[in-house]
């Protein structure tokens, strides 16, 4: 089984939702960081969770004409 250090995991998904990208999780403790770290940033980001984990889909501001 491949153990992956769940910070660096976190911070691979941050950068994907700082850039405009969706990023998925399983894991409660990957979810908790994740979370945590979005209010840190003050990211806005619509959470799906689903019973298998959790969706961070960032949301767009749309442009007024």
């Amino acid at each position: 089984m491949l153990i992956m250090n769940e910070r660096r995991v976190r911070d691979r998904k941050i950068k994907q939702l700082q850039s405009g990208r969706t990023a998925y999780a399983e894991s409660k403790e990957l979810i908790r960081l994740i979370k945590r770290d979005i209010e840190k940033y003050g990211l806005d980001v619509y959470y799906d969770e689903t019973s298998s984990g959790c969706w961070f889909i960032p949301v767009t501001k749309s442009k007024s004409s």
